[in-house]
């Protein structure tokens, strides 16, 4: 057996989370949440500088689990109730549909066809949940107003982000069809509700249940085990209604924060040993996943104009509905900030369009670069704008 592979898979663990290591070290350096020190020493030890890690199997792998993790965490510090609001959802309509139609209208004025329009627009709707919600939890701020605005909305914004990717390829192929459409909005809201319901009055219990067993007792990490296993089996379940997988283990955090146990080990506390290191790499491979090398001259103008769009929009898109359904001045802008992130979804649409033709490799390159600079301004947002701006604030009205 060639020794090779393992010492490649061994090598690119043991550098992650060197890098892992080095990005906090940047972070504080920099005074930046670590999620930008991580992307930052990605983009170095990737193909764009140092060339030491690319974007393997087992990087992606350990990426998807990482971006599972993140959120199976985060869900542990949210309610059903604080999420699910109808407020949340015209945030997310209006969030979702001024980036669709910008990104169309400006691919549309730079001479683009109507179809690779469409795919532009498109690729700019999905907010990634997992940065705001790590930037959010760095801070301390998850049991805000704001937290339970961003993620519910992001929740919203996944659905609809599916609904509008289904009627890209309706539109097109020619094939228009209402069945499609209508089958593209039940299938994640079939999965929301049932995962919910699921979650509310049987797995909890299931899980206490376990914990009172013998075998928790002679073993307390068994239901460690087995409500990760929940979390990955609510992911397998959400990609399955081609939800983003990440929407199934926050789903299965919510329903697992109020379980109490007597034998074993906390779930809580476990999981977030394990959300160190894979948040970590999830954080450094969107880093990895981008090589400069690829971006020409002719196209960074397209990139800058693309990347301005994409962030505006999402930014006026859910700031304005959340100020005029009653939200404060601060905490709007704080949720169109956090929704400006792109992620995994804007590059599922491009890598479609790409395949059928009907965008290049310059705008595919350009949707992924302007989603990593989109990524990198949230936390600076974020961290050194608004929430900065809203503690010296109070602090002054305290004087």
């Amino acid at each position: 057996m060639d020794p090779l592979p393992l010492i490649n898979v061994e090598f690119q663990l043991a550098l992650l989370l060197l890098v892992a290591v080095g990005g906090y070290l940047i972070a504080a350096w920099i005074h930046q949440s670590a999620v930008v020190g991580e992307i930052i020493l990605g983009l170095i030890v990737g193909p764009s500088v140092l060339g030491l890690i690319t974007y393997t199997d087992l990087v992606s792998a350990l990426a998807q689990m990482g971006a599972i993790i993140i959120l199976f965490v985060i869900g542990f510090d949210f309610h059903f109730r604080e999420i699910l609001k109808g407020q949340y959802l015209i945030i997310g309509i209006c969030g979702v549909f001024l980036p669709w139609f910008a990104g169309f209208l400006t691919a549309d004025l730079l001479g683009y066809s109507p179809e690779g329009s469409f795919f532009i627009g498109a690729a700019l709707t999905a907010t990634s949940i997992a940065i705001t919600a790590n930037v959010l939890k760095e801070m301390g701020k998850l049991h805000t107003k704001v937290a339970n605005a961003i993620i519910g909305t992001a929740v919203i914004d996944d659905i609809l982000a599916l609904i509008v990717l289904s009627i890209t390829l309706d539109l097109v192929t020619g094939a228009t069809s209402f069945i499609d459409i209508a089958l593209s909005v039940a299938r994640p809201v079939i999965y929301i509700v049932v995962a919910a319901l699921v979650g509310l009055y049987i797995v909890d219990r299931l899980i206490e249940k376990v914990d009172s067993s013998e075998i928790a007792v002679t073993f307390p990490e068994f239901v460690f085990l087995f409500g990760l296993c929940i979390a990955f089996i609510y992911a397998l379940a959400a990609d399955f209604f081609e939800l983003s997988p990440m929407i199934g283990s926050f789903i299965a955090g919510v329903s697992i924060n109020k379980v109490s146990l007597k034998h074993s080990l906390s779930i809580k506390k476990g999981s977030e040993f394990l959300y160190i290191p894979f948040a970590a790499i999830f954080f450094i491979s969107l880093g990895i996943l981008v090589d400069i090398h690829e971006v020409t001259a002719e196209i960074i103008p397209f990139i800058i104009i693309l990347t301005i769009v994409a962030a505006l929009t999402k930014f006026i898109g859910c700031s304005l509905p959340a100020r005029f359904t009653g939200m404060d001045l601060h905490d709007s802008l704080a949720i169109g900030a956090g929704m400006i992130p792109r992620g995994e979804m804007a590059m599922v649409i491009a890598l479609i369009g790409l395949s059928m033709g009907l965008i290049g490799q310059d705008v595919f390159i350009s949707i992924i670069m302007a989603s990593l600079i989109c990524t990198i301004i949230t936390p600076l947002l974020l961290k050194d704008w608004l929430f900065r701006e809203k503690h010296e604030y109070a602090h002054q009205q305290e004087k």
